[in-house]
């Protein structure tokens, strides 16, 4: 149980737009600052609703939800409080799990759904957003998966690696180690935690890092498979440094970007020697999937 929360709620005209709205607020917002729930209305729209711990900057809000939907749209969120409850369980109990080829992304209310022939990946019901249920993390998990069939990796990189999902897939399916970075200090921490939950935990290696300067990168490498599902900017400029931690025919799997962003992000990683071989458009984002020409 929780004191009384802090509600920001808002109705959007179909799933794709309350989808790219929790994206969006995910980005900001910790796991512990907000949790979000969007369901569906009976007359076709979806209510998006987000419990926060302490009041929210209304204003904020309503300039990041203006930025995916019109501005007039944005401005009928409505702000309440709530009484105490076990909101972030309450906000995201009704989520199924969400599957990505050979892997699953569930929370513990579900791992007994989980089929024996698919790879489970289980991300504690606070952090259910903006893993398998995001777009650009179900890309990778599929891009991954493609890759995998073919392509057994021994230097693996998940760049950027948030809540552990990719890192623990590829540990999981490939029982190899498996090197993970994150910027953030506490996102680094939620990544072991979950590695240790889902068995990883000697397998998935976590460093704090910005970008690629921390010597580990070039201990661990050259690689030959990084996963990165960070954001455009970030990933156009990390395409000289990635390139030059890569094994001949290394394969990398790049998402966090809008799909209008795509061809800039590919365009950079060209430059650099990285064919592109797919592109995997989710909701509105892009996951690519490119190799390295040396």
């Amino acid at each position: 149980m929780t004191p009384s929360t802090h509600r920001a709620s808002v109705t959007l005209p179909d799933e794709s737009t309350a989808k790219r709205v929790v994206d969006a607020l995910s980005e900001v917002f910790f796991e512990d600052q907000a949790a979000f729930a969007a369901f569906e209305r009976p007359d076709g729209r979806w209510d998006v609703t987000v419990h926060f711990a302490e009041p929210p900057d209304q204003d904020l809000l309503r300039e990041l939800v203006g930025q995916v939907v019109r501005q007039n749209v944005a401005s009928t969120l409505v702000f309440d409080t709530v009484e105490a409850k076990d909101w972030v369980k309450a906000s995201l109990e009704d989520l199924v799990p969400v599957a990505a080829g050979r892997f699953i992304v569930h929370g513990q209310h579900d791992r007994h759904r989980i089929p024996p022939n698919k790879l489970g990946i289980e991300i504690e019901a606070a952090l259910a957003f903006g893993t398998g249920h995001h777009g650009t993390t179900r890309g990778c998990l599929l891009l991954l998966d493609h890759v995998l069939k073919a392509y057994q990796p021994r230097r693996v990189l998940d760049l950027g690696t948030g809540t552990g999902v990719l890192a623990i897939a590829a540990a999981k399916a490939l029982h190899g180690k498996v090197l993970a970075s994150d910027i953030d200090p506490p996102s680094v921490r939620v990544a072991e935690e979950n590695a240790r939950l889902n068995g990883a935990g000697d397998l998935v290696d976590l460093i704090r890092a910005t970008g690629f300067a921390s010597p580990r990168f070039a201990e661990d490498g050259p690689f030959d498979l990084v996963l990165a599902n960070i954001l455009a900017n970030p990933l156009r400029q990390l395409a000289g440094p990635m390139a030059r931690h890569l094994a001949s025919s290394a394969q990398v799997i790049l998402s966090g970007l809008l799909t209008h962003q795509a061809p800039a992000v590919i365009a950079a990683y060209r430059a650099r020697g990285l064919v592109p071989l797919r592109h995997l458009k989710i909701e509105g984002w892009s996951s690519l999937l490119l190799r390295f020409v040396k």
